[in-house]
């Protein structure tokens, strides 16, 4: 009750009135539907007005009140639009949220088709396969690989097939999109890769230069370092090289290591080059332009060049061995003859089961072929001479001419040389197999060329040479190459002449049949120690206070954590020897109770390991173990990386960006990380890259 009146608004009235609301401070109802759905222009009632209605005691009345207004027409009305609107909220067809929902529907086909051309392209980028087509319109039957994959996906998918017949801007798979596309998917890769450096800290990193058939000199740039107990030699670039004086390519990698934000003053700590001197040059090579932008980046000269190098030289300074080698290379031309050829692969089925062999070009620059060569020609010798006597005997001319030629080359000097180089090569080749391996560091290689000094050294024998002659012997009875010697009429010299014989060697080393003493002293001896000298010359670098540092961090070295020559270590790259000092105690008493259970560590990198759950406790001594392992051992990666940029711009690509032929590098280098790409990040970062577009994807 209110006031002196004795009737009062009754809430029992909701239930039998869903329509009515009650305001308390005025003590008045109000008509809800009528208020909020009226049509425009209705007369205003008391159950619309602010006033309200609060005449209680005809509230209930049968035609007035509540019940005299539910039966007016205003009211039925504006109950039909209240219920109208209260099912289209429950059954959620407003047209707001039928706007809304239309609109998330457009935006996940959009992302389900980005993502389809993205993965086309990743796919193509990864399998080294060429996108563009010369024609790609819709009625080309030529129109690429891309075009031509996105086609096929078309036939078994309605959502692809209705974007790819959209208008033609809208259907996102210009050379434009592309190459954004592949930038978004190689930024990911690289993104991957420079966090992983910066986690660690510590880089090297590894340059090679190359002639791509543009004519383009494009530089290739690697990063070596330590990452989640692996080393890992990632492709990061390839960048057209403008010019080629030390100081422009220098500015260019230095550019490129501040584009990706890497901090190359103070974490630079190795490069790796080849030989050439305008990467390694001592006053303003490359190498020492670049130490002198950083605080401690030691060069690194590449191993398996430098192994290369001693093979190369080594056979072109002892005469027998240049001869040899020429002599392979005339096999070679000779055998890849239309007909000569033929008839090998012929002589090769008949005598011989498997696949037949072919013979190895060499090349100064391909590190194995030498081996290839000689083994395929020991392997197969007496094809090789069944093939050159029978085309002289069933030929004339100049090819019967040449095979008579070359048959009379292959005596026992020949074979005896074979014998020799395919023994020495294939233990240079274990060597060189190893220096390309990105988990090798510079202790490890240090021990596998002391390891092949020391095999040249064991070969240097009698008891090897016996081995080694036998084998020519034997070699030359199965291919019937005389081996005996042949006991010839003393000659009868003029007393005229007799002062002017001369009795000993002229030079003339080739060995006639049977000459053991003559092979032995004037090829085996000589090849032997030409590659002995070639690899101390080449490998002289190991006495170094970096190199000797690093060995003392090798558990399998003598000098391990041995003090003086890890303090010399740390002194360049300014740790606290004090630190150093005091970890160095404990660390070898961690190790000797760890040796006691068991545990025993053989490399660097396992040292390394084994430091890093207490990398906390001996901070010092794993920065070390982390800036030894990340040095340069060799460019293999670099040459690898040559190999991804013949497949990719090849003569029917040589109108590639080079944008594009870097993003395709790293996806095709990359190939594992690319093949773990988030597909539905790529989409936000596409996204929100390109906010301008004609496709909605957000």
């Amino acid at each position: 009750m209110k006031g002196d009146r004795k009737r009062a608004f009754n809430k029992m009235w909701y239930t039998q009135h869903q329509w009515l609301e009650y305001s308390v401070s005025r003590d008045s109802a109000y008509c809800f539907p009528c208020r909020h759905f009226s049509l425009p222009g209705i007369q205003e009632t008391s159950f619309t007005s602010s006033l309200g209605y609060s005449n209680w005691k005809k509230a209930m009345y049968k035609d007035g009140g509540f019940r005299g207004h539910e039966k007016s027409e205003n009211h039925v009305n504006a109950m039909i639009a209240w219920n109208e609107h209260k099912k289209r909220i429950l059954t959620d067809t407003s047209m707001l949220n039928a706007l809304d929902k239309k609109h998330q529907e457009v935006v996940e086909q959009n992302r389900t088709y980005i993502k389809t051309v993205a993965e086309v392209l990743l796919f193509t980028a990864t399998q080294n396969i060429s996108q563009r087509g010369h024609l790609e319109t819709d009625a080309s039957t030529k129109k690429g690989n891309f075009l031509g994959i996105m086609d096929l996906i078309a036939k078994h998918s309605p959502l692809i097939d209705k974007k790819l017949k959209a208008v033609g801007n809208a259907k996102y798979t210009s050379n434009t999109i592309q190459n954004e596309i592949l930038e978004c998917l190689s930024d990911m890769v690289r993104e991957s890769i420079i966090s992983e450096v910066k986690e660690n800290k510590y880089f090297s990193i590894i340059v090679d230069e190359t002639r791509d058939l543009k004519k383009k000199e494009q530089l290739s740039l690697v990063l070596r370092y330590y990452y989640n107990g692996a080393v890992h030699e990632s492709f990061l670039d390839f960048k057209q090289a403008t010019e080629l004086d030390a100081e422009g390519l220098t500015q260019k990698i230095i550019q490129c290591l501040e584009t990706y934000g890497l901090e190359y003053r103070s974490n630079l700590v190795g490069q790796g080059y080849d030989g050439a001197s305008v990467m390694s040059g001592r006053h303003s090579g490359v190498a020492a332009r670049i130490k002198a932008k950083t605080n401690h980046a030691f060069y690194v000269h590449c191993n398996a060049h430098c192994l290369n190098l001693v093979l190369v030289d080594s056979t072109k300074s002892v005469p027998e061995s240049e001869t040899f080698f020429s002599l392979l290379q005339k096999l070679y031309v000779y055998m890849s003859g239309s007909y000569v050829h033929q008839k090998w692969l012929s002589v090769q089925k008949e005598m011989y089961q498997g696949a037949p062999r072919e013979l190895q070009r060499l090349s100064d620059t391909r590190w194995a072929c030498r081996y290839q060569a000689c083994k395929n020609i020991k392997d197969r010798l007496p094809a090789v001479l069944r093939v050159l006597h029978d085309i002289d005997v069933e030929n004339r001319g100049e090819r019967s001419v040449e095979a008579r030629g070359l048959l009379a080359q292959l005596d026992l000097t020949f074979i005896g040389t074979l014998v020799i180089f395919s023994k020495v090569l294939g233990e240079a080749k274990f060597l060189a197999d190893m220096l390309q391996s990105t988990s090798l560091d510079l202790a490890k290689a240090v021990d596998l060329v002391e390891a092949f000094q020391d095999t040249l050294q064991d070969l240097r024998s009698d008891s090897s040479f016996d081995e080694i002659w036998k084998d020519t012997v034997d070699t030359g009875k199965q291919c019937n190459v005389a081996v005996e010697t042949v006991v010839k009429r003393p000659q009868k010299i003029s007393s005229r002449l007799s002062g002017s014989i001369v009795e000993s060697t002229v030079g003339q080393r080739r060995c006639k049949e049977g000459d053991m003493e003559l092979f032995r002293s004037g090829i085996f001896f000589p090849i032997l120690d030409c590659l002995s000298g070639e690899m101390q010359r080449r490998f002289s670098k190991s006495n170094c206070s970096i190199m000797q540092g690093i060995q003392a961090l090798n558990p399998k070295s003598r000098n391990f954590l041995d003090e003086e020559t890890i303090f010399s270590f740390a002194r360049i790259y300014e740790c606290d020897t004090d630190d150093i000092k005091h970890e160095l105690h404990q660390v070898r008493r961690v190790l000797e109770r760890k040796f006691q259970t068991g545990i025993e560590l053989s490399s660097l990198l396992e040292f390394t390991i084994f430091l890093e759950p207490f990398k906390e406790v001996f901070y010092q001594l794993f920065r070390l173990c982390c800036i030894a392992v990340a040095l340069p051992v060799s460019s293999a990666s670099c040459e690898r990386s040559f190999s991804a940029l013949k497949l990719i711009k090849t003569h029917l690509r040589t109108t590639m960006t080079d944008d594009r032929l870097s993003n395709l590098g790293v996806l095709s280098i990359e190939v594992r990380r690319a093949k773990c790409l988030d597909l539905d990040d790529f989409v936000r970062r596409f996204a929100s890259h390109h906010r301008n577009r004609r496709i909605q994807l957000f």
